[in-house]
């Protein structure tokens, strides 16, 4: 158990490393540059894992287990329109402090297993989403957009199943582990908001 502890939090560690989502609006506009896209930016990785982590802990709770789809579904649908309102260059505020809101806030729910209803969970990642999708439309501009955007958000949607595998693995076997990895996940964004 500590083996798989110590290399699960190594996998955490190397993810918050600084972020690099945001490149050359160039680079973008297939599927593939999408497809790659959050993979490249801590703050996207974290809050995409960690979604699925609080999904995971969620649907433990009797009578929740729609969590494991609702929630991931809510932000990846969210995040589309997002994306959508971006291209057509409708502007959001304070973007880039609601991405760093949204790994720490995910972190903490996570760390301190907070478990909502299905449809407040969604809604809280739903508002969060909004703004990663807005990032991602805005830093792109209109060159082959729903290309990269249909790619961002398969990624998105593998990382939140990389998450609920986690949340489902560590939830049958130390709880705890979910516990301490969204708290990391929220030190990170600090780290992330805060670090320079």
């Amino acid at each position: 158990m500590l083996k798989r502890l110590s290399l699960t939090a190594g996998l955490f560690a190397a993810a918050a490393a600084p972020a690099f989502a945001h490149l050359d609006p160039l680079a973008h506009g297939s599927f593939a540059a999408g497809l790659s896209h959050p993979v490249f930016g801590a703050d996207h990785v974290l809050a995409m894992v960690a979604v699925g982590l609080w999904a995971a802990q969620i649907a433990a709770t009797p009578g929740r287990r729609a969590a494991l789809f609702a929630v991931p579904a809510a932000f990846v649908g969210t995040m589309a329109l997002g994306f959508a309102l971006a291209v057509f260059g409708i502007h959001l505020p304070f973007v880039e402090p609601a991405i760093l809101a949204s790994v720490i806030g995910l972190g903490l729910l996570v760390g301190l297993a907070v478990r909502l209803p299905v449809a407040a969970s969604a809604a809280v990642v739903a508002v969060f989403a909004l703004f990663h999708g807005h990032a991602h439309g805005a830093e792109l501009g209109h060159a082959g957009a729903w290309a990269f955007g249909l790619g961002f958000l398969v990624s998105t949607a593998l990382l939140h199943v990389a998450g609920l595998a986690l949340g489902l693995l560590v939830s049958r076997t130390a709880p705890v582990v979910s516990r301490v990895l969204g708290t990391l996940a929220a030190l990170a964004g600090l780290s992330l908001a805060f670090g320079g």
